[in-house]
């Protein structure tokens, strides 16, 4: 059996009908996992990326399917088609938007586009929207998903005209979140997904601080032990015809020239520091 030298993330938001910049159709993102399962990737588990950064060998084919925000259609969408192809990811939960009320189903659910999930948030409606912590427990007993914090408001600390250091008010923010995942879940685990990729060296040190050592970028990155888990790279995953752009992006992540070439041609997204 031959290993993997570099670990693929995919980086989702949403499935649905309405398009939009961040969003997948239900038949483009089927037909993904699909052409996962049947050319035997292995959706990693977060022990199992855990173990990678300390040196234990995955198989060469591993990718690893992330999620962010914790949006309503990643449970009338995304989780059946898990199910159906036996595939393990990993949602991010803002928890701040994370209601109680029982489990929906997708017959006579309305289909909304981003903005127009942004805006229902900003109205405070978001539980028409966003997960209830009773489908979240339903995906998590199901063994397939995990959870992780994408912090409890998703705000941009560094863009608040405030009078207290951005890193101190994201501190109360990651610690909120990790509480609210404790309460609801029973555990909160040492994954942390910045709000809109953006950190900075101060974050990372507070991440670190509370015991978040896998900390995922929305960069262009190979993803290695030698690199380490402070700034995991994810690839972007975007609408299209086929499954071919899945299968050379891929290529490219876990073949060592390829990824170089691919992000000195494109460049990486910048950060602050």
């Amino acid at each position: 059996m031959s290993y993997a030298r570099h670990l693929p993330v995919l980086m989702y938001h949403h499935v649905s009908d309405k398009p939009g910049q961040i969003t997948l159709s239900p038949r483009t993102f089927r037909a993904q996992m699909k052409w996962l399962a049947e050319s035997g990737w292995k959706a990693v588990t977060a022990a199992e990326v855990e173990a990678f950064y300390h040196g234990a060998r995955l198989p060469r084919k591993s990718v690893m399917l992330t999620f962010d925000g914790g949006w309503l259609d990643n449970w009338l969408q995304v989780f059946p088609v898990l199910q159906e192809f036996n595939l393990h990811a990993h949602l991010f939960l803002v928890t701040s938007l994370i209601s109680d009320g029982p489990v929906r189903i997708p017959a006579g659910e309305p289909v909304y586009s981003h903005a127009e999930c942004q805006m229902l948030v900003k109205q405070g409606r978001a539980d028409e929207v966003m997960l209830r912590w009773s489908e979240v427990r339903e995906m998590h007993l199901s063994g397939l998903v995990e959870f992780h914090s994408h912090t409890h408001t998703h705000r941009r600390w560094d863009q608040k005209p405030v009078s207290r250091n951005p890193s101190d008010l994201l501190r109360v923010d990651i610690l909120l979140s990790r509480k609210r995942m404790r309460e609801m879940l029973g555990y909160c685990s040492q994954h942390l997904c910045w709000p809109e990729g953006w950190y900075c060296s101060d974050y990372i040190h507070v991440a670190e601080e509370l015991g978040f050592t896998y900390l995922y970028t929305t960069e262009r990155r190979m993803n290695n032990p030698v690199i380490g888990s402070q700034r995991i790279g994810r690839i972007n995953t975007k609408e299209r015809k086929n499954v071919g752009w899945l299968k050379r992006r891929l290529f490219y992540h876990t073949t060592p020239g390829f990824a170089s070439l691919l992000a000195r041609h494109k460049g990486a997204r910048r950060i602050a520091d």
